[in-house]
């Protein structure tokens, strides 16, 4: 029988513990009383912050207020809005065709931002697009490690290999979410782990860095920012649900 490639990630020290401490945060997170009624309101709510945050993380920052009102045009921007706003639609294919579903994700990333004839294709190195290969493989039903170590693991692999032109970021943490999305840890996209990055983006940049040492400290020091980020966004929706149920 093979061995699972991510099962060495559980044995590091700390990372099962805090991989049940994420999943207890947004367990809690889940049963919110503004769910029952206002699910709706505060999905969009969370798809618009974390969209935001992410945008801001590939160093394009604008005001959620006026991005809420419609008035930045920035196409970073507007790529982040069009992918958080197609990953509902994009889940239940994503563990069957990862390859594709990540080149759907750049052409509405980085629609404006690049050539045209560059959307949705993979740099030429082949490299990249062996690990591409396997990083679908592991999507795709390679490995029984935990959503968040899985997602984890995407998401730090597409920030490394940054496989497309332009605002591949947008790409990794959108792919990221569907992760937790099609496993039904987060089905319908409530957790803004995007924010949360954001909220810790030093630490983020340099876990990222750490990550593509390949070296088990640099993976647990990814995968201990990337639990925190998950944390953060388990508060970030008890806070939507909050400001949610305040307005009813």
């Amino acid at each position: 029988m093979a061995t699972d490639p991510l099962a060495p990630l559980l044995a590091l020290a700390d990372i099962s513990p805090a991989v049940e401490r994420a999943r207890e945060r947004v367990d809690a997170a889940m049963r919110h009383r503004a769910l029952r009624r206002h699910g709706g309101q505060v999905a969009a709510e969370v798809s618009l912050r974390s969209a935001v945050a992410s945008a801001a993380l590939e160093g394009y920052a604008h005001d959620r207020e006026s991005v809420r009102a419609g008035t930045v045009t920035d196409p970073v921007i507007q790529g982040a809005l069009r992918v958080a706003g197609a990953l509902p639609g994009l889940s239940e294919r994503w563990s069957k065709a990862p390859r594709q579903v990540l080149a759907r994700l750049h052409v509405l990333a980085a629609r404006d931002a690049v050539p045209a004839d560059e959307l949705g294709r993979p740099v030429a190195d082949p490299v990249v697009g062996a690990r591409l290969d396997a990083l679908a493989g592991l999507v795709a039903g390679g490995t029984t490690a935990p959503p968040l170590v899985l997602a984890a693991v995407v998401h730090g692999e597409l920030l490394n290999l940054r496989p497309f032109a332009g605002p591949s970021g947008l790409v990794a943490r959108g792919a990221a979410r569907l992760v937790l999305m099609s496993t039904g840890f987060d089905p319908r996209g409530l957790v803004g782990v995007d924010v949360g990055h954001r909220e810790r983006e030093p630490e983020y940049v340099g876990a990222a860095g750490a990550f593509a040492t390949g070296t088990p400290d640099g993976l647990r020091s990814w995968l201990r920012h990337y639990l925190a980020a998950v944390e953060l966004g388990a508060d970030q929706l008890t806070a939507v649900g909050d400001e949610v149920l305040a307005a009813a």
